[in-house]
Formats: structure tokens, sequence, C-alpha cells
């Protein structure tokens, strides 16, 4: 019986030296060191540390789910460091996947110190693992720092987020307690006073009994009754179909109708020489191959150019050299030879578009800046483009612009005012508005309730990723701006949608098996 004990120990050495080895680099048998009951598990020095890697591991497990559940707003991020830093490339990309790697690391190394007190082995990290513990640390800080900072809506993203997530990271939280459970209970028997049992366990119930609890303040819109979800979100594409060709061009409005798009967002421009335009950039550089046809205005506003300069620009060459989104798929033949062929387009030839097709449309609306001749006749000059030279049908226009909304109202009866923020609902009846065009992150099921019962629908924009719009849909969203019609045009119902009933089984099935798991590993 001895023998065969040693025997079996002498067999187990090989795993715990992989543990040790790829933990502390001690791969010999005579470097490592067992704790004996009632001892701690390390030396002073490493109780200090180990709180730094349990920090390391949250906090770049926080910053990863950030980072992650912000995809839908990746191309403005790398929007704006194009405008800062005066070239494109795909910088959220390589965040999400830096944050991937670094988390992964530090999940490595809590695995193994977890695997080594299960096995009752002395914890010893090695220096270069404490440098590299170091550093996940300070990175997942002031990555998070510099989010709060540079980009403080993305925080109302991610609790949003937590709308369609918080079931799920609830079981996936309780999970990681089942796991934890088992060095847990090892070090409670093998400590030798009372009070020491309970500073090991006591902690570890607490946080276990909270978890159990928190559902019954967990409030998710899609977790509804059948029956009571509302029609699907209508959409409409943002530019066009930016994913799919170059964004305010004629190919990217075909694509949208194409996929069954509801209406068409982009946004308007005047030429030197009064010829409203779409583009959404001050300048030309980012969307147009200015700099190999006038290299020397590269920084000159793109309404000091003449129509005629313009028409000399390409549009879409840019779109197939950068793939400005994350996960474009490759285009075919035909689409790349379109793509190369596109021109700025005019406001009068996207309205016919927009006209003949049926399609509802929505601008932002540019101003030109000091010293151009149209500056104070710009809205003018749209509006005769409107009435006069699309003829586009009234009800299809819904008019933002606030500036001179009494003005459009009285010479452009018909159209469908729409107002970019929330408003007193007596002061949007008072200015006849009957949808309003907000920020995804103003959503809000009860607001969007009250608005509808005074007969005044809701756009939000831009809406990219399936659980956002998923989550407009719970809601009760009319209607989304997004960069993906292509994508939510499939979507047949939510993500994550179930009823009060399937909840509480899920959660009540979750408590009980892992309350059982737990229970069993105390017990053995």
């Amino acid at each position: 019986v001895v023998r065969r004990r040693l025997l079996q120990r002498y067999e187990h050495q090989p795993f715990i030296s992989c543990l040790a080895g790829f933990y502390s680099c001690r791969w010999k048998r005579y470097q490592r060191e067992r704790t004996e009951p009632g001892k701690c598990c390390c030396s002073m020095r490493e109780c200090m540390f180990f709180p730094l890697l349990v920090a390391a591991f949250c906090f770049s497990l926080v910053f990863l789910y950030t980072w992650g559940e912000g995809k839908n707003d990746y191309n403005g991020f790398d929007w704006y460091n194009y405008g800062n830093l005066g070239f494109w490339f795909l910088w959220s990309l390589v965040i999400l996947i830096v944050a991937a790697v670094l988390f992964a690391y530090i999940s490595f190394l809590l695995v193994l110190a977890m695997c080594l007190l299960a096995e009752g082995q002395q914890l010893y990290l090695h220096w270069s693992h404490k440098i590299g513990t170091f550093l996940v640390l300070v990175f997942s800080i002031s990555s998070l720092f510099a989010l709060s900072i540079l980009w403080r809506d993305h925080r109302k993203t991610v609790r949003l987020s937590f709308q369609v997530t918080a079931p799920y990271l609830h079981i996936g939280a309780i999970a990681i307690m089942v796991l934890l459970a088992w060095p847990v209970a090892l070090h409670a028997i093998r400590a030798d006073k009372k009070v020491t049992q309970v500073i090991i366990v006591g902690p570890y119930l607490a946080i276990l009994l909270f978890l159990f609890l928190i559902p019954l303040g967990m409030y998710s819109p899609c977790i509804r009754e059948m029956g009571t979800l509302g029609p699907k979100p209508a959409l409409i594409g943002h530019r066009g179909a930016p994913m799919l060709a170059p964004e305010n061009t004629e190919m990217s409005f075909l694509k949208t109708i194409e996929h069954g798009g509801d209406g068409l967002e982009t946004d308007v421009t005047i030429s030197y020489d009064g010829v409203p335009f779409l583009m959404h950039d001050d300048t030309l550089r980012r969307t147009t191959n200015i700099q190999e046809v006038y290299p020397n205005d590269t920084g000159k506003a793109a309404s000091f150019f003449s129509w005629d300069a313009l028409q000399k620009l390409n549009a879409g060459t840019w779109f197939l050299k950068n793939k400005p989104f994350v996960g474009m798929g490759s285009l075919s033949k035909a689409d790349q030879n379109q793509a190369m062929n596109q021109s700025i387009y005019t406001l009068s030839s996207f309205l016919r578009l927009a006209d003949s097709h049926n399609k509802l449309v929505i601008f932002d609306l540019y101003r030109p800046p000091e010293k151009h001749p149209y500056r104070n006749l710009w809205i003018r000059q749209i509006l005769d483009v409107i009435l006069k030279e699309s003829k586009i049908k009234r009800h299809l226009v819904l008019w933002l612009h606030n500036g001179v909304r009494s003005f459009v109202q009285s010479v452009a009866p018909g159209f469908q005012h729409t107002m970019g923020r929330k408003a007193p609902i007596e002061d949007l009846l008072k200015h006849n508005i009957v949808k309003l065009n907000l920020v995804y992150t103003d959503m809000s099921s009860e607001d969007i309730r009250k608005y509808a019962e005074a007969n005044i629908t809701t756009n939000f924009y831009v809406v990219n990723e399936p659980w956002l719009y998923s989550l407009a849909w719970c809601c009760g969203a009319h209607s989304v701006t997004t960069n993906a019609v292509h994508l939510l045009k499939d979507l047949s119902q939510p993500l994550f949608l179930m009823t009060p009933q399937q909840y509480n089984i899920m959660w009540i099935l979750t408590d009980l098996t892992s309350a059982l798991l737990i229970s069993l590993i105390f017990a053995l």
C-alpha cells in the first residue's frame, strides 16, 4: 500500500512540475515546497503580490468587457484618431487584440496559482511574470481612465449592455465561484485555527450569497411576456451602407436599398458655386483622392471647392485601400470595380434616388464657413433643390435642422419635422415635431413609451451591433440609423429575448446547481 501511494505521488509530479514551471520557472522537484497544515501558502512578499495578480485579472477583465462592448463605436474611434494623426488605421482592433491577449495571460497565471494552491504547493511567481502582471495592471487602469476622460459616453454604452448581458454575466460569475470553491475549501480545511477558517470562507460565502440574490434587482427590457414585443425597428442606412460601399456615394445608397433599408441618411454641404453635395468631413482628405488631384489643397474646406473641381475627384478608391470597418468582408470583383468609379454625389441625385424607391431621407446640414458666398443663403439653396429640382414627395423628408424650422414649415409644409434632442412633449407638439432623432446612449424604454403615447416616434443612431439593435427593439424604438443594414435585416427576433418564467427557471437552476456542486466540494 505504501509503495502504491509513493508511486501515485511520483507519477503525479510531472503535472505539478508543469504548474510550478510555468508559474515559478521551478521545474525541478527539489526547488518546490509544500504548504504545511496551518501555514500560509506563500512567503510574506508573495502574499503582498498575490492581490496584485487578482487586481490585474479584475481590471483587465473589466477593460476587455468595456472595450469589447464598445465595438458599435469603433469606426467613430478610428475616425477620431484619423483627425488627430492624419492617417487611417484600425486602432480599435489593435486595442481589442492587446486587451484579449493581456487578459488571457493574466487568466493563465491565475489558473496556475489556483491549481498550485489546490495541490498544496507554495506560491512563488517568477520575477518576469511579476513585471508582466504589473504592466497589465498599469495598462488596464490607465486605459479605463483614458476612456472615462476622452470617451465619457462609453460608460453609457456599457450600462446599456448590462441590460442584455446581465443574466449571462450572472451565470459566468457563478461558474467562477464554483471553480474557486476547490482551493478555498482546501485552505479552509488545512487551517489550524477557526478564526483563519472564517477569514477564508466568510468572504467567499458572502460574495456567493450576493451573486445568488443579485437577479432580484436585475432589469432587462428583453425579459418580457409573450406577445408584448413591438414591431421590428425600421432601418435607415447611415451614409448608405458604408460597410459595403464608400460612404455617401450612389453605390452606398443602392446597397442600402438592395438590402431592404427603409430610409437613407446623409450629410449635406454646399460647394463654392452653390451646388449642395454629400460630404461628412470638413475636408476631402479621408474620402477622396484629393492628395493626388489637388495635393496643395488637402486641408482646404470641402465647401470652398467649385462643383467642377469636386467632379474631378474619386470618392471610392480610399474605401478599398483603408477598409474602414472592423470585420468588413471582401467585396466581389464587380463591387470592387463599381467602388473604384464612385464620385461625389449631389443632393439632387440623392433625393431623386430616394424618391424613386420611396425611401425616407434624413440629413445633417452643414452651414458654409465665413467668406463663403452662400453662407447666408444655404437653407434657401437646399430647399430649392428639395422642392424644385428633385421634387421628392414631401412626407419622405425628415427635416432635422432646427435653426429655421418655422420658415421651413411655412414654405415647405408636409415635411416630417424631427428634433435631435429630448424635450418636453408640450414643446414638441407646439413645434409640430413628429419624430425624435437621438443618440443611442439616450435610449430609455420609458421615454420611448411616453413619446409614443403623444404620437412622436423615436429613431436612434448609430446602431450597428446586433445586441444594441436587439435592445432598441425590446425598448420599443421605431427605427435606427445604422452602418449595418445588411446584417440587422436578418434578425428575426431580438437576441437574449426570454420570458420572465424562462429567466426565473434559468436563475433558480443556476443557483441550485452551483450550491450543490460547492457543497459537494466542501464535503469532500
